[in-house]
């Protein structure tokens, strides 16, 4: 097997459609290429399949839209495609510019769909390893009823039903094999219904509530603050025999401290101000130490989570300021490399990264060198 070949076995491609009008959502553009917390609806979506590693991606917009588009998505590495009269149509034009590249998988998803939940990514390619095409849905929690003009007429069995979002995704050469012999309505409804009338099975996965569609004026309303600000504060015993672990730095001491995990103080401080700042609880709910597999876990992956929780908000780091209370070992020795630290798990220019260190006089347990205890300040920005 050539080299080539190999890699377009693994390619996975994406196709976003943002060629509609968008006239309901209020804006003075079309809804994709409409600012929503930060930045352009479509631009949010190409990022998000981007870090679900996925290339090459086509933008299929408007005609006559190329220079709005070009300005939402300056920067990254995508393929505009002018879309057609209909939905259908869009996909199909996108489905065509990607044949060159034959990818294995595409996932074809609603430019106003801007929050899109890495995990959902990884169930729909997962479900392809067993079927040509995947959906993510979610449960109908109303009751249903069918109508007849202004009366209910028969009711619906909610638990036979699901709310379908996108993306949908595909094996690749099924999916425009299903296009291009599609003979249907103008109108398909969406790419599973062209699947699946092309006898194609398609598997449903867990969609995600966060995957919400942007479809009124409403949804566009700046309903979450610029910027936000959490606090945290932690403590731990210092012991003989444990490491001494802190802002994800080991340092050398004849002690180290105590705790469930690799005990980083610093960073459980931090973790708990990245949830307050985005309203997610603490640390404890997140990973409670009655669970056994954080046993000694690097305290990295607590913040790296509390990084992605921030972000599935609509929040970006700011700003981090950490200061580490207690009388040894000296931490001024160590302030960059912790900076540096700290700032490669967030994923954050150093420049974001705050770290001082403190004594309380010899007063209280940090004072008696009992334990070290560590205040953070985190500052979101809406992203």
């Amino acid at each position: 097997m050539s080299s080539a070949t190999t890699q377009a076995d693994t390619l996975k491609a994406a196709i976003v459609v943002a060629a509609g009008a968008g006239l309901r959502a209020g804006q003075p553009m079309p809804k994709q290429f409409a600012p929503w917390r930060g930045k352009p609806v479509v631009r949010h979506s190409v990022e998000r399949l981007m870090a679900a590693g996925v290339a090459p991606i086509v933008v299929v917009i408007p005609d006559g839209a190329h220079d709005v588009a070009s300005a939402a998505l300056d920067g990254l590495p995508v393929r505009l495609v002018s879309g057609g009269a209909s939905r259908q149509d869009s996909v199909r034009a996108g489905l065509e510019a990607l044949a060159p590249d034959a990818p294995a998988i595409v996932h074809i998803h609603d430019a106003a769909r801007p929050i899109l939940p890495l995990a959902v990514v990884e169930r729909l390619e997962k479900a392809l390893e067993a079927q040509p095409g995947a959906i993510p849905v979610l449960p109908v929690v109303d009751s249903l009823c069918n109508a007849s003009d202004n009366l209910m007429g028969a009711p619906a069995r909610r638990e036979a039903l699901r709310r379908v979002q996108t993306p949908q995704s595909f094996r690749f050469a099924d999916i425009l094999a299903a296009h291009r012999a599609w003979d249907g309505p103008t109108n398909a409804g969406d790419d599973a219904q062209v699947a699946q009338a092309y006898g194609l099975g398609i598997a449903l996965v867990d969609g995600d509530e966060a995957l919400h569609k942007l479809t009124y004026a409403g949804d566009f309303a700046p309903t979450l603050p610029p910027v936000r600000v959490g606090t945290g504060y932690d403590v731990h015993r210092l012991e003989d025999g444990e490491e001494l672990w802190l802002c994800g730095v080991r340092i050398d001491h004849h002690q180290g401290l105590s705790g469930h995990s690799d005990a980083d103080v610093a960073i459980h401080a931090l973790v708990d101000a990245i949830l307050g700042a985005c309203a997610r609880g603490d640390i404890g709910q997140h990973f409670p130490p009655s669970d056994p597999q954080w046993k000694g876990a690097a305290s990295d992956r607590f913040l790296a989570h509390a990084v992605k929780l921030a972000g599935e908000a609509g929040y970006a780091i700011g700003h981090v300021d950490v200061t580490i209370i207690c009388e040894a070992p000296k931490i001024g020795p160590h302030r960059e490399a912790m900076r540096a630290r700290l700032a490669a798990i967030m994923g954050v220019d150093m420049g974001l990264v705050s770290v001082k260190a403190t004594t309380t006089e010899k007063l209280g347990f940090t004072g008696r060198g009992e334990g070290i205890a560590a205040q953070a300040a985190a500052t979101l920005l809406l992203a």
